[in-house]
């Protein structure tokens, strides 16, 4: 039994994950792995994400990142790694990294005491952490730490997002959502991805789209107006609710003051990002 307050550990993950994926709306990153020969948006971001894991194939990319369009990830990889080898694209993402964080931030932020309180927070949480399958989390950590503060804290971030994924991916498939049907039910919480942006970046037709939610209909887990049924609401409950189970061990570790006080310094951090324009506007919605 959990000695956390009930959601603690998913509200500070919430806000140290949003941080971390202001890196993939940032110009910096195209900049950086522009300069290595990756000009494609969707290379880079396959690249940028997957490096940790060494020069895979769109099999392995598909299975962890699970919600892609095999087709579009075959487009770019294995070829990207002709290109740039994964160290390069790892060197150029922790670069693009410091100065996202530093424009978004300031650099009052950055070199703040603030900053290096989170980093060690961030840190002692992922020792609570585990490999065992989870793909993405043991590949970034078998990376090292960076030293300054304001990197350490996005690396602790990376950890803590793939591990919270990796189990998130378990969660799915126990409870028989395929990736687009997972999209779908997310989008209809009014909280995931608008369709919009999942067909422009994950490699799915309007059609693909519209079957997987005839497949919820058909389920009874979305209405005809595609809002999610008593059932749908329910089934995304249980799935976030696995979630949380799958995810704890890095919160209990931290303790309940560490998660209190991580929560509360990366609330700060992601308003001030999300102030700065960290975010797209149109990007959570289900329009």
């Amino acid at each position: 039994m959990s000695t956390l307050p009930p959601l603690a550990g998913r509200r500070c993950q919430n806000p140290v994950n949003s941080l971390h994926s202001t890196l993939y709306f940032s110009p910096d990153l195209t900049k950086e792995l522009a300069g290595l020969g990756i000009e494609d948006r969707s290379a880079a971001y396959f690249a940028g994400r997957a490096a940790a894991m060494g020069a895979v194939g769109p099999g392995v990319v598909a299975a962890t990142f699970y919600n892609f369009k095999h087709d579009l990830i075959a487009r770019h990889l294995p070829a990207v790694w002709d290109i740039a080898s994964p160290e390069d694209v790892l060197a150029a993402r922790l670069r693009a990294a410091d100065s996202t964080l530093r424009r978004l931030l300031g650099e009052e932020t950055v070199a703040s005491p603030e900053m290096a309180e989170a980093a060690r927070l961030a840190l002692r949480a992922t020792e609570g952490c585990t490999r065992h399958a989870r793909p993405l989390y043991a590949a970034h950590a078998d990376l090292p730490v960076p030293e300054q503060p304001h990197l350490a804290y996005w690396h602790a971030a990376t950890l803590l997002r793939e591990h919270r994924g990796d189990g998130h991916l378990t969660a799915l498939l126990d409870l028989e959502l395929d990736p687009l049907e997972a999209l779908v039910s997310h989008t209809a919480t009014g909280k995931g991805m608008a369709p919009r942006w999942v067909i422009a970046t994950r490699g799915w037709e309007r059609s693909d789209w519209e079957a997987a939610a005839g497949r919820l209909r058909a389920g009874g887990l979305l209405d005809a107006d595609g809002e999610l049924t008593e059932a749908g609401v329910a089934l995304r409950a249980e799935l976030e609710d696995r979630t949380d189970r799958l995810d704890l061990a890095p919160y209990e570790h931290l303790g309940e003051q560490g998660v209190a006080r991580l929560t509360e310094l990366a609330k700060g951090f992601t308003v001030t990002a999300a102030l700065a324009g960290g975010f797209p506007a149109d990007l959570v919605g289900k329009g």
